[in-house]
């Protein structure tokens, strides 16, 4: 009879510890597949930002093009008639075509007709193209930059164009294009584990990871629309078809689940679908664009996990069911039971909090291609510096040598901000004007340049008051400050008695920077072009080792942005001089003010001893 007693009490509990079991495991997979997903969603963000940043450094590169053959007498010209034949042009704009690396670059008059091209002497010529309807043209020709992806009408390429309106005395006489491709950036891209795509404002798909998704839409396309790309032939008439992508839950704002058919065949496919075809979409609007990039990051691992942690849930459920008629039968071994089962939950936390932390570690990985680039120029500061201490200290300058800790243990403290900010992959600068003391920028630039200072064995003159304010931006000086420099240095290869001389002053409410040398100088068919794009003197430049010779037509640019000029000349005594005129402003004489501002960077405390 006990023996009876107790199957039938099994019996009756059996139901109620699968059902236990079932609501255990379904709990287990919710509450695990909601970590995984938090997870997933936040290394998606980190993604979307490091996708972004390489699609803005790519179409960044060519930014200024269109602008500088602005500056180009041979372009203004044509567009405005007075050089009627343009077969010079035309082999200057193939030449600078392949030296850039773009798909093509022309010149529009202000009807929109091309009058000069890269790919003059090709079949499909764009020369006699009526462009009018172009919304890039149409952006230019009202005075604005212009930004457009499209597919070309003639050679069917796709390709991302930059416009610039060509003015001269002030009126619009044409516009200047340029189309670079993006492929590269594709490329780039479809090595990676999770699929991206960008879509336009239309919601085409005009950049993806996987090629078979381009000129894909995310939503069907009505008629009307249909008929509307036809006639602006944005994408050269192709048939758009819808990507097929089906949500099936949102989760977040800009986060929800998606479903995609795996597309046809291929490797690369095959790679980065799940079994299943599930996703989680995150999108985020790209700056300065219509544009729209979104990360599908599969979920079949997640999914995978979580129904694994169900069944260990389902498991645990029925073995306590298990434990608890054990209990009610043997009450004697119930504390041993009790320990073996905090031991598993331990066990479980413990697996869980590490593959949160190793998801963590993917992202901090991808990051730090970009922390170790950015740290590289710190680290060459501190070995000038901590090397300059030394000898300060051999000599027995010890204040000079407190003054390179000082700057050494400032150098450490960014460095050390620099790296608890991985969630910022590229830092930029604002770019808006205020006060800055001119001294901080110009003693930044001679750090940089410090090692090839000494190989080169120039001396430096440098007289710049610590009063000297401008209204700038900081590191956009300093930008400028090194090419003047590093063009100083290369004037002087080669000379034993080399010197710069960098001299500040305050006139008449104007800031004037002077970097002279006392090298060969400036000869008189150099003085007309030396602001030109991509006309340069070196050597190794019209051997395609120098770069596009658009150092000093940037640096004016960047100038002209703070009110200022850059102009260059001859010395009295020889050499060159260039001289940066920027706006003077006054140093704030408010103590905080003073302080906030040396903690920035703008300012230099006077207590503090320069750099030798």
């Amino acid at each position: 009879m006990p023996v009876t007693r107790r199957l039938r009490t099994i019996g009756l509990l059996l139901p109620a510890l699968a059902g236990l079991a079932l609501l255990a495991g379904g709990v287990g997979f919710r509450v695990s597949e909601g970590m995984g997903l938090a997870a997933l969603q936040e290394t998606g963000h980190h993604r979307l930002d490091l996708y972004a940043g390489s699609l803005e450094r790519e179409i960044d590169k060519y930014a200024y093009f269109p602008a500088t053959l602005g500056l180009e007498r041979d372009v203004l010209d044509l567009v405005s008639g007075r050089a009627p034949l343009a077969w010079g042009l035309n082999r200057y704009l193939e030449r600078l075509n392949e030296r850039a690396g773009t798909l093509s670059i022309y010149v529009l008059n202000r009807q929109g007709r091309v009058l000069a091209a890269s790919n003059w002497n090709r079949p499909d010529s764009f020369i006699g193209e009526d462009l009018s309807y172009r919304p890039y043209f149409v952006e230019a020709a009202a005075g604005r930059q212009g930004r457009f992806f499209g597919v070309g009408t003639t050679r069917g390429e796709a390709g991302y164009y930059l416009s610039a309106p060509l003015s001269e005395d002030g009126a619009i006489v044409g516009v200047a294009v340029v189309k670079v491709s993006l492929e590269q950036l594709e490329q780039g891209w479809s090595t990676v584990e999770a699929p991206v795509l960008v879509t336009d404002e239309n919601g085409v798909v005009i950049l993806a990871s996987v090629p078979s998704w381009k000129f894909t839409t995310l939503r069907p396309m009505d008629e009307p629309t249909r008929r509307h790309f036809d006639q602006t032939l944005q994408y050269n008439a192709r048939p758009l078809p819808p990507l097929g992508l089906t949500p099936v839950s949102r989760i977040a704002e800009d986060a929800e689940l998606v479903r995609l058919p795996r597309p046809p065949g291929g490797q690369l496919e095959e790679t980065v679908f799940p079994v299943s075809g599930g996703f989680l979409a995150q999108t985020a609007p790209l700056h300065g664009t219509g544009w729209t990039m979104t990360v599908l990051s599969p979920v079949a691992q997640v999914t995978g996990m979580a129904w694994t942690r169900a069944a260990l849930a389902a498991v645990g459920s029925a073995f306590l069911g298990i434990l608890l008629l054990m209990w009610m039968q043997r009450r004697r071994h119930l504390h041993d039971l009790e320990r073996k089962v905090e031991e598993r939950t331990r066990t479980l936390r413990a697996a869980q909090d590490e593959l949160v932390h190793a998801g963590k570690l993917a992202v901090i990985g991808q990051l730090s291609a970009g922390l170790a680039h950015e740290l590289n120029q710190p680290l060459a500061a501190l070995r000038t510096l901590s090397g300059n201490s030394v000898k300060f200290l051999q000599r027995g300058n010890l204040e000079a040598a407190q003054g390179n800790l000082e700057r050494i243990a400032a150098l450490v403290d960014a460095m050390g901000a620099l790296t608890s900010q991985l969630k910022s992959f590229a830092r930029k600068s604002s770019g808006a004007p205020r006060p800055v003391a001119v001294r901080r920028p110009i003693d930044n630039a001679l750090f940089l340049l410090d090692q090839r200072l000494r190989r080169s064995g120039v001396a430096v003159h440098l007289d710049v008051p610590e009063e000297v304010t401008a209204l700038c931006d900081p590191n956009r000086l300093e930008q400028v400050l090194v090419n003047l420099v590093a063009n100083g240095l290369d004037a002087l290869a080669g000379r034993e008695d080399g010197r710069l001389a960098l001299t500040a002053r305050t006139e008449d409410g104007r800031v004037r920077i002077d970097v002279a040398d006392n090298g060969p100088g400036l000869s008189a068919d150099v003085l007309p072009r030396l602001f030109e794009p991509f006309f340069t003197t070196k050597e190794g430049a019209k051997e395609g080792g120098g770069g596009l010779g658009l150092g000093l037509a940037i640096s004016a640019g960047i100038v002209r942005d703070f009110g200022g000029a850059l102009t260059g000349a001859n010395g009295p005594d020889g050499g060159a001089v260039f001289t940066i005129d920027l706006p003077a402003a006054t140093p704030p004489t408010d103590p905080s003010a003073t302080l906030a501002a040396v903690q920035a960077g703008d300012l230099i405390c006077p207590t503090l001893p320069s750099p030798p």
